[in-house]
Parts: C-alpha cells; sequence; structure tokens
C-alpha cells in the first residue's frame, strides 16, 4: 500500500495549484493533507471521508482550499486557491482505513503517509 503526492511548485500569491495524491494497492477510507513549513510542527490542512465525502479545513485555508476525491482514479486532490507565502511547506498526504470524523484533523489517526510534494509561494 503506498500513497504518491504529486503536484507542488512554484506559485506567485494569488496563484493556484493542485495537488494530487494516489493510492495503489487498496481503497483507504480517509484521506488527509498536511503540511510543515521549515521550522514549524506539522500541521492539518484538510481532509475526506472516502465514502460519504464529509470534509474538515484548517481555518487558515478554509474558503482558499478544496479537497475532493476521484473514486475512478483512487486519488484524492487539494485545490489551493488564492495561495499565500504562508501556504509555503512541505505537503504530505496522509490515509487510514478508519473513518472516525472526530479524528480527521489529527496526524496520529493516519497510518500511511506519503512522500511530500514541495509547494512555494512568493510574494
Amino acid at each position: 500500500v503506498q500513497l504518491q503526492a504529486s503536484g507542488g511548485g512554484l506559485v506567485q500569491a494569488g496563484g493556484s495549484l493542485r495537488l494530487s495524491c494516489t493510492a495503489s494497492g487498496r481503497t483507504f477510507r480517509m484521506v488527509g493533507w498536511f503540511r510543515q513549513a521549515p521550522g514549524k510542527e506539522r500541521e492539518f490542512v484538510a481532509a475526506i471521508i472516502w465514502s460519504g465525502g464529509a470534509t474538515s479545513y484548517a481555518d487558515s485555508v478554509k474558503g482558499r482550499f478544496t479537497i475532493s476525491r476521484d473514486r475512478a482514479k483512487n486519488t484524492v486532490y487539494l485545490q489551493m486557491n488564492s495561495l499565500k507565502p504562508e501556504d509555503t511547506a512541505v505537503y504530505y498526504c496522509a490515509a487510514d482505513f478508519s473513518t472516525i470524523i472526530s479524528t480527521m484533523r489529527l496526524a496520529d489517526a493516519y497510518d500511511y503517509w506519503g512522500q511530500g510534494t514541495e509547494v512555494t509561494v512568493s510574494s
């Protein structure tokens, strides 16, 4: 079971990027995105429950980021609009076979992690 994250890059403030997280081997029940900026702790960004589509967002990205899933491709996307320099970080996708909605925002709830994709937003 592997997670492959992609889509990061360099973008100017106000721009957009779409990150992808593709799972191979099995279909996960809960997928989240976390990020870690230089010198800071990893933080929750967004998460989605695969079956029902319930989502959760960090306050800092609400209204700008959208998490979605493509069942056919076994892929979760993170559409990031109106990017700000403070969004600069390495973004990680994480997944788990549980569907405990109350834990969606907790990194410890996820057993599987992708390799990270770097997002840099210039001012």
